[in-house]
């Protein structure tokens, strides 16, 4: 399929989700006012579920339609070093201080989860033929659903109790109607599911006329297609002031994307798909797990000045390790 037919179709699948994106942190808002709950959980679990679905959907097409184990793991851990580094752009929009000087100090701990479930990953990268498996699952595939489950009930009980008690003598505000807001987010999530499943085949299609290898494009440039959900509703919720629900969005979205490794394990069934991956993907999970403990300084030193004006000395470290990882893949990416 030709360029002319291929780009008018990507475009539509951006604004498509753009739009949806907007409606959905709308939506998350209200009902995090309506039920109590803080918009950095919001952002964790609902948003970042909703958003990551195309990297779910393009992962088991990965394995079961191309049985291309090579581009799901890329997929998956590109997305996570994406996600990340764009912390550097929501650095960069805020005006007058480094996100991490009023950020939630509840996101250390799915930044830390992340590092454990990256760092698990990696490992099991190094160590292919060592890997432990059950019938054609990887014994870390159940390892990484627990981790991820622990990690949403632990990040929630965390959050619950940084909160400060409500005062019993303060007149009781009404909750505004969830009803029409869960169905402006159901709406939107299928609008958001539907363009992001799409954009992979429109992915693959470009890519493959570039003559990249699929660890390559999955890292970067399938990455960097499927996390558009992301990068729409990140943006809007920038736009509604709601800084914990952008970066609560991009930490969940990689706590559910390393998860999505196990559920591709899942629809592999040659073997363990970690064992069918070029050991290059380590070098990604690593890189995520470098940008990771980054953030995690940021959110303890909450840092104050600016380089260049541009960004506190954290995003210039994010950008750096992406860059490098970025030709790390290029170079030694394999087929």
């Amino acid at each position: 399929m030709s360029l002319i037919v291929l780009v008018p179709q990507f475009l539509l699948c951006a604004v498509l989700i753009a739009g949806a994106g907007y409606v959905l942190c709308q939506s998350a808002d209200q009902i995090a006012k309506a039920t109590g709950l803080t918009g950095g959980w919001m952002g964790l679990a609902l948003l970042a579920t909703v958003t990551s679905l195309p990297e779910l959907a393009s992962g088991i097409s990965a394995v079961t339609v191309i049985g291309a184990p090579n581009l799901a793991v890329g997929n998956a851990l590109g997305a996570c070093v994406f996600n990340l580094v764009f912390l550097v752009v929501i650095d960069a929009l805020q005006p007058r201080q480094p996100i991490y000087s009023h950020a939630s100090a509840a996101h250390l701990l799915s930044a830390a989860f992340g590092v454990v479930m990256l760092g698990f990953v990696a490992m099991s990268l190094l160590l292919p033929a060592a890997t432990p498996a059950m019938l054609h699952l990887g014994l870390y595939s159940p390892v990484l659903l627990a981790l991820y489950l622990l990690a949403l009930r632990s990040v929630f009980a965390h959050e619950q109790s940084l909160r400060p008690k409500p005062d019993p003598d303060a007149a009781s505000v009404p909750a505004p109607p969830l009803g029409r807001q869960w169905r402006r987010f159901g709406l939107a999530a299928m609008v958001v599911l539907a363009a992001g499943s799409w954009l992979p085949a429109i992915a693959d299609q470009l890519a493959q006329a570039m003559g990249w290898s699929r660890s390559f494009v999955g890292t970067l440039f399938m990455a960097l297609v499927t996390t558009l959900p992301e990068i729409a509703v990140t943006l809007s919720a920038l736009r509604l002031r709601a800084l914990d629900m952008a970066i609560g969005n991009l930490l969940g979205s990689n706590l559910f994307n390393v998860t999505i490794l196990a559920i591709d394990d899942i629809f592999y069934t040659r073997g363990p798909l970690l064992t069918d991956a070029a050991p290059v993907h380590a070098g990604t999970a690593v890189a995520a797990v470098v940008m990771s403990g980054l953030v995690m300084i940021g959110l303890v030193m909450r840092p104050q000045g600016r380089v260049l004006r541009f960004a506190s000395w954290i995003s210039v470290g994010l950008l750096a390790t992406y860059l490098l990882n970025a030709v790390l893949v290029f170079l030694h990416g394999g087929s």
